[in-house]
């Protein structure tokens, strides 16, 4: 939306505006971030636990990052760098930055992350059903939490309007932090907190809720 003059910039000095769903607002991060409070609230209420909800969303909320991916194809925003590849996308005059207006074809970011998302949620359905004896609630979803942030990492780099903010790249930077979080609590789980009472496997407890 750098096009618009909407930049990282915009949203520190106006704050409101960055949940104002009806002109956009709330990315993928913070929909994420704002859903598992909620269903996190409403766990607590109701006493259910949390840890296997979220693993039972997690596959669906892959596919949904997919096809809502499509999105930008049709907005014709968030592309990649200019490309020659066979598969660039053409980008119309309008739609592109200032700085590469005599450039028409670009990286197809959407559809990296189309591909992304949908192998992420294949992974997490098919761990969810053939590994489950070896994973603990919550796992499913610190999975997708490693797997869905090192794409969006990856993509960065052909990004031709990063968040920069002090000159560190924002969005880069927050998924390599959740990426990098919640490799080391999955790893915890199996090492300093393998014996604890609260991390039981899905074959341990008679009334599981199968994360699929």
């Amino acid at each position: 939306m750098v096009e618009m003059g909407i930049t990282t910039k915009y949203y520190l000095t106006h704050p409101l505006d960055a949940i104002n769903i009806r002109a956009g607002g709330l990315g993928i991060p913070g929909a994420v971030m704002g859903g598992a409070l909620a269903l996190w609230i409403y766990a607590r209420k109701k006493k259910l636990n949390f840890a296997s909800w979220v693993d039972i969303i997690a596959p669906g909320l892959a596919l949904a990052q997919a096809v809502g991916r499509w999105g930008n194809f049709f907005n014709q925003e968030l592309y990649g760098a200019p490309t020659n590849l066979p598969w660039a996308i053409f980008i119309a005059p309008s739609k592109r930055l200032p700085e590469y207006f005599n450039v028409a074809y670009y990286h197809p970011m959407f559809f990296y992350e189309f591909l992304w998302n949908l192998a992420n949620m294949t992974l997490l359905l098919i761990l969810g059903r053939k590994m489950k004896d070896k994973l603990y609630r919550g796992d499913i979803f610190l999975i997708y939490l490693i797997i869905y942030p090192l794409g969006r990492f990856l993509l960065e780099f052909i990004r031709l309007d990063p968040s920069n903010v002090g000159g560190i790249n924002a969005n880069q930077t927050l998924m390599a932090v959740i990426a990098i979080s919640s490799l080391v609590v999955f790893i915890l789980k199996r090492t300093v907190l393998k014996n604890k009472q609260s991390l039981e496997t899905y074959k341990k407890i008679p009334e599981k809720v199968d994360p699929v």
